[in-house]
């Protein structure tokens, strides 16, 4: 099961408990239970959490889709000018330079510290093992942006000498 991260969904269903928690607030107002005060509490509460749903759900969380870029994990972040993602060593070159370029929409640098004048960095590295029990990292490409300034434009390099690096089909799992 998949859960749907459409705020909207929410929204509406945020709504409805809301509608029912009223109908059951205007119950006990007419018979006269005791439970009537605490429950236009919990309507009033229902209401606010509904508009806070709400008010997320007219956009402020944009997602900017690039095309041709591969899922990333996030594995390094000191919330200032320095990220690190992690690709698949199946990865292509072209792939890379879109990936770095969704990482960059995905981070924004609002709130990140940083002084005047800071670039923002993002490298991608994925994981190379030359032999059983041995890790290696291998930094396939990055992007900088000036991270004072929300319209400058992205420097993305791929370090295309270490593709080579990478193996040529990965191994088979015997699960």
């Amino acid at each position: 099961m998949q859960i749907p991260t459409d705020l909207a969904t929410y929204t509406q269903w945020s709504g409805i408990l809301t509608l029912v928690f009223l109908g059951l607030t205007l119950l006990s107002f007419v018979f006269k239970w005791g439970i009537r005060f605490r429950l236009v509490g919990a309507t009033s509460f229902m209401g606010v959490i509904t508009a806070s749903i709400f008010a997320l759900s007219l956009g402020l969380f944009t997602h900017t889709e690039i095309p041709g870029s591969v899922r990333y994990t996030l594995v390094y972040d000191n919330a200032g000018d320095k990220v690190v993602i992690v690709v698949p060593p199946t990865i292509t070159e072209s792939e890379t330079a879109a990936t770095l370029r969704q990482a960059a929409a995905d981070i924004i640098p609002f709130g990140r510290a940083g002084t005047f004048g800071t670039q923002l960095t993002i490298r991608a590295r994925t994981m190379l093992h030359p032999k059983l029990g041995v890790s290696q990292p291998l930094y396939l490409g990055q992007a900088t942006k000036l991270m004072s300034d929300s319209n400058a434009e992205l420097d993305v390099r791929v370090f295309s000498d270490r593709f080579a690096q990478l193996p040529k089909s990965l191994p088979e799992s015997n699960s």
